[in-house]
């Protein structure tokens, strides 16, 4: 099988072996984005909701380098180093999304690149 993958060029670099985004038929699966800055490649300061906030960013660069917008996510997977920082997370993500939201699900975790606080993941479907 042949990959078509999504490289942004306003996205951060990718810190391991994998791409942006996959292409599979009509669903853009895109890697999950830790708050790094891509013109430093340094994770930003402040707290979750900025990390959040950057974090949707580099996945819109990504969504916006394949043709795709935030109105094409059809699934989000959120990853939380803290269920504490949940409302934090829960307001920056309300300001990227309208009705009707996509499915989302939040999970804590250990620990995550860099010493992130949040990383979020995308599934997106071209119209």
């Amino acid at each position: 099988m042949t990959r078509t993958t999504v490289v942004s060029a306003r996205g951060p670099a990718a810190i391991g072996p994998y791409s942006h985004a996959v292409w599979a038929g009509d669903l853009l699966y895109l890697s999950g984005q830790t708050p790094i800055d891509a013109a430093t490649g340094r994770l930003i300061d402040g707290d979750v909701g900025t990390q959040t906030d950057r974090a949707f960013d580099n996945l819109e660069a990504v969504l916006q380098d394949a043709g795709l917008s935030m109105d094409h996510v059809i699934k989000c997977n959120v990853y939380l180093t803290d269920m504490r920082d949940f409302a934090a997370m829960n307001a920056a993500y309300g300001r990227r999304f309208t009705q009707p939201f996509p499915a989302r699900t939040t999970v804590a975790v250990a620990g995550l690149p860099l010493g992130a606080a949040v990383e979020i993941e995308l599934v997106a479907r071209r119209a």
